[in-house]
């Protein structure tokens, strides 16, 4: 009896805090249409989230186009396929592999660090203080880092997709005598617009989730310094969580749509 009221409570809970969220976005597109724009904090935002990630991002997609084609060769060679790695490799990488695992990094190091600071904030009253002061810490604070992530990850996903390939064209290059221009050749003739479009839309989806989570659990912190730390590792959680979530329904929809 007590093990199903408590999982009831947690049920409940859970449904409180997506209404939370869902009010927390809805009240993000208010404020984002507002004036004033905070163009310089969004720059240094933009900052923040682009700049600082480079050499992760540089690190993971190089490690995917490397792991991802050793992983294959052997396979594919048994079958004597082993011109089709540039192809399948730059789709797979394009399609999938690259926009998510690199959004996984960048929840890891963009979603939590922005719980964090805004948590510290909350509890040392900083938010408050704003509020108090007459200026509006919801719009300096929340609308800027949101609206940072939903704009940079695209370009770091796309950024570590290259990187992946070139890991892939060294492999090849070293394993299989392939020349990088023949290599990226093949690549190209693979890729169609229907490959790159709907993998590039939907990373503008993952950076706003990465964004509107991490602010919402950094903005809502309680408990004081212990609720910083919650803060931090519930956003990254949840933001994993919902990235696989929209690459779901981002896979399923693009499907319909290009299939009629």
């Amino acid at each position: 009896m007590i093990n199903s009221f408590s999982i009831l409570i947690k049920i409940k809970n859970f449904f409180i805090e997506i209404g939370e969220l869902t009010y927390f976005a809805h009240r993000f597109f208010k404020e984002a249409l507002k004036r004033p724009f905070e163009f310089k904090e969004l720059l240094r935002q933009c900052y923040n989230v682009g700049n600082r990630s480079l050499v992760l991002v540089s690190v993971t997609g190089f490690i995917i186009g490397l792991v991802f084609t050793l992983q294959s060769r052997p396979t594919l060679m048994e079958f004597g396929a082993e011109s089709w790695i540039p192809s399948m490799v730059s789709i797979s990488i394009v399609r999938e592999i690259g926009p998510v695992i690199i959004a996984l990094i960048c929840a890891g190091r963009v979603s939590s660090g922005i719980g964090a600071e805004l948590g510290s904030m909350r509890v040392t009253e900083q938010i408050d203080a704003m509020e108090v002061s007459g200026t509006n810490p919801f719009k300096y604070l929340v609308v800027t880092r949101i609206m940072a992530t939903t704009l940079m990850l695209p370009l770091l996903i796309i950024y570590g997709d290259v990187i992946a390939l070139y890991g892939s064209a060294l492999i090849e290059n070293l394993k299989g005598e392939v020349s990088f221009q023949l290599y990226f050749n093949k690549v190209f003739n693979a890729l169609e617009y229907t490959d790159i479009i709907p993998a590039t839309i939907k990373t503008f989806f993952f950076g706003f989730a990465i964004g509107l989570v991490g602010t919402f659990k950094g903005y809502n912190c309680k408990n004081g310094t212990v609720g910083v730390g919650e803060a931090s590792n519930s956003a990254v959680v949840y933001t994993s969580m919902l990235l696989f979530i929209i690459d779901f329904i981002a896979v399923f929809v693009s499907d319909i749509f290009f299939e009629i």
